[in-house]
């Protein structure tokens, strides 16, 4: 076993699980595992577009979390796979609550990493009194500079990285990456979208972890979720408005959080978690000296456990 999935509880498998249609065109895969009558906790996989994995319901106790995973609109399981047709952060919000009153939950912790950590933050937003606290992992604002470092500034780290990703677009579309890509991406054609979509995955995916890890070969549709909601959230801003999440911050700074964030992460560098501290006091901050952004890092993985365990024994983080 991976010396950082040791940090993990052991593997589970969900009690039930279902597909919920949202609408005429989106229906989400959900799934429940841990104890039925536990402390509710909430799942926010990241991309958007990555879709869950059996090792993100291992952060939790079984015996002491009843945890509710969901594949938001276009990813994983959920269907149409890579579907950008209404899908806003705001019909993500509302699929949250629908999930929420579905499984009869008055208030749940609410768990998210990278983009799970925006949709988490953007979800309190909006529904404080739902949410008893907060663990945010890789944090990701959505603002301007974070998308431009995501397609740009990446280059001072991984220049090789950069230039393959910069290499099959024209140089007259140079100048508008993230269009280029999110307009080959969204193509109808298979011989345009595939490539487009395994290059922007392979792009992000080969910077994930601090140290480098085995490939696990192509993967059609991981690559597709992730190519076409990345690109197209991205493109829309997130659907937000420049530092939404910050200025509306006030409407769950009465909560506790726990922010645990890779010293070395270059999807969601460390400045944005740092911002969101300073304007969130009460939260709490845990800077992993020797990790970059994934969730299965050594460090990361052992503090969001940590996490879970002391917020179902307080409610609170120390």
């Amino acid at each position: 076993m991976p010396e950082s999935l040791m940090s993990l509880f052991p593997p589970v498998v969900p009690n039930r699980h279902g597909m919920l249609a949202v609408d005429a065109l989106h229906t989400i895969y959900w799934e429940e595992c841990g104890n039925p009558d536990g402390l509710p906790v909430l799942f926010l996989h990241g991309g958007p577009g990555a879709g869950l994995s059996p090792q993100h319901r291992r952060f939790f106790n079984p015996l002491h979390y009843r945890v509710i995973l969901f594949d938001q609109r276009g990813a994983g399981k959920s269907t149409p796979l890579g579907e950008c047709r209404d899908n806003t952060t705001q019909l993500l919000i509302a699929d949250i609550e629908r999930l929420r009153v579905q499984f009869g939950v008055r208030q749940w912790l609410v768990f998210g990493g990278s983009w799970g950590s925006t949709l988490a933050l953007a979800y309190g937003e909006a529904h404080p009194e739902a949410c008893l606290g907060f663990i945010l992992r890789g944090i990701f604002l959505c603002t301007r500079a974070e998308i431009d470092w995501f397609i740009h500034g990446v280059q001072w780290f991984y220049p090789e990285l950069y230039e393959e990703f910069v290499a099959p677009i024209p140089l007259d579309e140079r100048a508008d990456l993230l269009g280029a890509y999110a307009r080959r991406i969204a193509s109808d054609d298979p011989a345009v979208y595939l490539p487009a979509a395994r290059s922007w995955s392979r792009f992000e995916g080969r910077r994930v972890y601090l140290l480098p890890q085995p490939d696990d070969g192509p993967n059609d549709a991981l690559d597709l979720g992730v190519g076409r909601l990345e690109s197209h959230y991205m493109a829309n801003l997130g659907f937000f408005s420049e530092d939404q999440l910050l200025r509306e911050l006030g409407r769950v700074a009465h909560l506790p959080a726990l922010i645990v964030q890779g010293r070395y992460d270059v999807i969601c560098p460390p400045l944005a978690a740092h911002r969101l501290h300073q304007a969130w006091p009460g939260a709490r901050l845990r800077m992993i000296a020797d990790a970059g952004h994934g969730a299965l890092e050594r460090g990361i993985a052992t503090a969001l456990v940590a996490a879970t365990e002391q917020f179902r024994r307080g409610g609170r983080f120390d």
